[in-house]
């Protein structure tokens, strides 16, 4: 943009951007770089310092693919959820599919939903189930500008874990004083038993 002779700020959404000394007064130009997708729908506009009257913006347009690659284990317990997530934002946006082994998800299956709010697309687990829910899903992008893109999770159904505590309150059903005196009694009686017979034999074997 030129003015003559008169200083000159451009403005980002609405926030001052500072200039380069030289690069304000008659005619300014401004550089953004690296674009980012950060910098997509920003608005950009110049101005007269001294009559903010005299501007024009600019909207920029960005387009970049959704960073989706790779894959992702997951591990659930049976009867417990699990959400699978992946970034789909992306300009112009795409279309995003669920597969599980490579073919389209039936949702009405049980136990699944899905939510895509533009930026993150996820499929909800709902009381997973070993022989319903463990396998391979894909989360699939489709664009004519990008063309296809997905990333897989590995889902993994463990069966709920059972344990089992032994408790000794839970196991002594009487009283622990009683019972050792009871123990005493039968120990005693067995060896007096014991004696008397050493001392019988002792008396024949003196005959």
């Amino acid at each position: 943009m030129t003015a003559g002779g008169d200083e000159l700020q451009w403005y980002r959404s609405g926030k001052l951007v500072s200039l380069r000394d030289g690069n304000h007064l008659e005619k300014s130009n401004l550089c953004v770089e690296p674009v980012t997708r950060g910098d997509n729908g920003a608005i950009f506009t110049c101005q007269l310092k001294v009559n903010t009257s005299v501007n024009a913006s600019i909207q920029l347009e960005v387009n970049y693919a959704p960073e989706l690659n790779g894959s992702e284990e997951v591990w659930v317990e049976e009867k417990s959820n699990a959400v699978l997530s992946c970034d789909i934002q992306a300009h112009p946006p795409v279309t995003v599919v669920w597969k599980k082994e490579d073919k389209l998800l039936d949702l009405s299956s049980g136990g699944y939903w899905t939510s895509n709010n533009g930026i993150i697309a996820e499929l909800s687990i709902s009381n997973a189930k070993h022989g319903v829910h463990q396998g391979l899903y894909t989360c699939e992008t489709t664009s004519s500008v990008y063309g296809l893109k997905s990333k897989s999770f590995a889902v993994i159904v463990t069966v709920e874990t059972i344990y089992f505590v032994l408790q000794i309150d839970k196991v002594m059903k009487f009283p622990l004083e009683p019972t050792i005196a009871g123990i005493v009694v039968v120990f005693l009686t067995v060896l007096l038993a014991i004696i008397s017979r050493w001392q019988k034999i002792t008396k024949v074997l003196h005959l």
